[in-house]
C-alpha cells in the first residue's frame, strides 16, 4: 500500500507539470479554436533559454520563470499577429493548423542548427533533492510543479471571470460575431490569447529544465500528452485541464511501475483512443461557441 500511495504522489507531482502545458494549449483551443501544433516546441524554445540562463549568467532556473513568462509571451503575441492572423479568412480553416505544423518544423529544425542534436543538461541548483513526509519522499522540483500548476490554473480563471479583459474573452468564445458587436476587438483578443498560452509554456520551461535536458523534440513528448490531456478534460476547459492533467500523471506513474515503464505511453494514448470513441467531448467539455 505504501507504495502504491507513493506513485500516487508521484503522479499528481507530475500532473501539475502537464497541467501548466496544457492550459495554454486548450486557452488557445478555446478562444482561438486553433490546435497548435508548435506548443511542444515553444516549450524547447523556452528550456533553451533556461539553460542559457542558468550556465552563461548562472542564475537558478527559477530566478528566469518571470522573464521567460514575459519573452514567450511576446513570442506568441508575434506569431499570432504575424503568422497565424493573416490566415483568419482563409477559405480553409485548416490553413493555420498547417501553418503550426510549419512552424513546429521549422523551430525544430532551427534547434538543430544552433544547438545540434546532443541533449543539454541544467544544473539541479537543488531542485532534485528529495523532501520527506513521512514514508513518502518528494523532489523538490515536482512539489514546485504541482504548486504552480494549481497556482497557475486558478489565476487564469480568476482573470477570466473578474477581469475586463477575461470577459472579453469569454465573449469572444462563446460568440464572436455578437463580441465584436459588444465593441470587442477580436483580433486583440486572439492576439493576446495566444500570448497568454505560450507564457503558460514559458513557466513550464522554467520549471521542467532543471530536471529534463533540453533537445530539439524535447517539446514532442510534453505536448503529445498535452493533447491527451485537453481532450481529456474537454478541449476548451480550463478546470477540464487540471482535472485531466492529475488524471494523466497517475496513470503515467502507475502504469510505469505496474506494467513497464517503456508501455506506459502506450497506455495514455489507448485511453486517447478510448476518450475519442466514448466521451469525445471529455470530462468537462465546452460546446464549440458561434462565429
Amino acid at each position: 500500500m505504501e507504495t502504491f500511495l507513493q506513485l500516487v504522489l508521484n503522479g499528481l507531482m507530475l500532473g501539475g507539470l502537464f497541467a501548466i502545458i496544457s492550459v495554454g494549449l486548450t486557452l488557445i483551443f478555446g478562444i482561438i479554436r486553433l490546435v497548435n501544433f508548435a506548443h511542444g516546441e515553444l516549450l524547447m524554445v523556452g528550456m533553451y533559454l533556461t539553460w542559457l540562463g542558468t550556465t552563461q549568467l548562472g542564475l537558478h532556473p527559477y530566478v528566469l520563470a518571470p522573464p521567460l513568462v514575459l519573452v514567450l509571451f511576446i513570442l506568441g503575441v508575434l506569431i499570432q499577429r504575424f503568422i497565424l492572423q493573416p490566415l483568419l479568412e482563409a477559405r480553409d480553416a485548416h490553413v493555420q493548423i498547417f501553418a503550426t505544423v510549419g512552424l513546429s518544423t521549422a523551430l525544430i529544425n532551427l534547434a538543430l542548427l544552433v544547438f545540434g542534436a546532443d541533449l543539454y543538461a541544467k544544473p539541479s541548483s537543488g531542485v532534485r533533492d528529495s523532501l520527506s513526509f513521512g514514508p513518502f519522499r518528494v523532489m523538490v522540483g515536482q512539489l514546485v510543479m504541482f504548486v504552480c500548476g494549481i497556482a497557475v490554473v486558478s489565476a487564469l480563471h480568476l482573470f477570466m471571470e473578474r477581469s475586463h479583459l477575461g470577459r472579453a474573452i469569454r465573449a469572444t468564445a462563446q460568440h464572436r460575431a455578437a463580441a465584436q458587436l459588444m465593441g470587442v476587438n477580436v483580433q486583440r483578443i486572439y492576439i493576446v490569447t495566444f500570448g497568454i498560452g505560450a507564457a503558460c509554456v514559458g513557466l513550464a520551461a522554467a520549471l521542467v529544465a532543471p530536471v529534463y535536458p533540453a533537445s530539439p523534440t524535447v517539446g514532442t513528448y510534453f505536448v503529445l500528452t498535452a493533447f491527451v490531456v485537453v481532450v481529456l478534460g474537454g478541449m476548451g476547459s480550463l478546470h477540464g485541464a487540471f482535472l485531466g492533467a492529475m488524471l494523466i500523471g497517475l496513470v503515467d506513474s502507475l502504469s510505469g511501475y505496474y506494467i513497464a515503464p517503456d508501455l506506459k505511453e502506450v497506455v495514455i494514448f489507448a485511453l486517447f483512443i478510448l476518450i475519442l470513441l466514448f466521451r469525445p467531448t471529455g470530462l468537462l467539455g465546452l460546446g464549440r461557441g458561434s462565429e
